[in-house]
């Protein structure tokens, strides 16, 4: 029978009637020498995955899209599958969501309402607005979606210009061109050797006044201190799901700088998760009874962050 690892007693609970489960949360000693597929912790370290050193595992199927530090800890020899399909609707949600609270000015709001203040201006908005995303991936198309029925000016931006069914894509060297007239960016990509730190002072330096930068996508991909000396000058300002470092320390300047909103990593923690991640491993336990290839296979050794 197969046998698969998973990290709470809801999951397990949901796949018993089909294999041999385990409740591991990779600190306790394993269940088992052989197992079929682990499920490991959702948003734990990559470190933890040194845990399956010396046993025989078939795949590890994360719970998250990214894969940044994963092909440090884990065999090569060890099958690795991300996320994909599950958190890109959520994620995409909360985008629109940080970018609609800052072109409104809802924190603003928020903090009048606590003390009953009633003050009104005029705020950015969305009609019009020209938006950069960086990223034509699974995220980037589930942002471009959403976006859409705003009246935005949408461009995507990823590594090759290309067409696809929502459109162009322009490349990386067209970036430069389209960042002058932002009034907001995206950041709606994986983390890996090409992404870490490609929002840095000389990328933020060619935004106007007053642009936005969102980041759904990995807190590495922007260089913090650049980041942190725009924002502080007041020049630009940040809607932010992923930082670096992550968490953030109570101490941390990003926490007090004007023009900016935080949320702690949540793009995916939305009630419908448990039941997408059942249905993936479903898939997987599916594929393996079948003998067949195993969905979302992540290729870590070329895409390493």
């Amino acid at each position: 029978m197969t046998r698969i690892t998973v990290p709470d007693w809801d999951l397990a609970d949901r796949l018993r009637s089909r294999v041999e489960v385990a409740v591991w949360n990779l600190v306790a000693p394993a269940p088992w020498q052989e197992i079929d597929i682990v499920v490991p912790p959702y948003q734990s370290d990559p470190s933890l995955l040194t845990a399956l050193d010396g046993l025989q595992v078939r795949l590890v199927q994360s719970q998250s899209i990214g894969f940044d530090r994963v092909s440090e800890h884990l065999s090569p020899s060890t099958a690795f599958a991300n996320a994909a399909g599950v958190h890109e609707g959520p994620a995409a949600e909360l985008g629109m969501a940080l970018l609609l609270a800052a072109q409104r000015d809802i924190p603003r709001y928020l903090a009048q309402s606590a003390t009953g203040i009633w003050s009104s201006d005029v705020t950015r908005g969305l009609l019009d607005a020209r938006i950069v995303v960086l990223g034509a991936g699974g995220l980037a198309g589930a942002f471009v979606d959403r976006a859409r029925p705003f009246g935005v000016d949408l461009v995507r931006v990823a590594r090759s210009r290309r067409s696809d069914a929502r459109g162009e894509v322009a490349d990386w060297g067209e970036l430069p061109g389209l960042l002058a007239d932002a009034d907001a960016v995206i950041i709606c990509l994986p983390l890996d050797h090409s992404t870490r730190g490609l929002v840095d002072a000389g990328f933020l330096a060619r935004l106007p006044d007053g642009a936005l930068v969102v980041n759904i996508g990995r807190g590495a991909i922007v260089d913090t201190s650049a980041l942190l000396a725009e924002l502080e000058s007041g020049r630009l300002r940040a809607a932010l799901d992923v930082t670096e470092p992550e968490p953030l320390s109570a101490d941390h300047p990003l926490w007090r700088c004007p023009g900016v909103i935080i949320s702690p990593h949540v793009g995916g923690k939305v009630a419908t998760m448990t039941h997408a991640i059942t249905g993936l491993v479903l898939r997987q336990i599916a594929a393996l009874e079948r003998g067949e290839t195993f969905v979302n296979l992540v290729d870590l050794s070329v895409r390493s962050g």
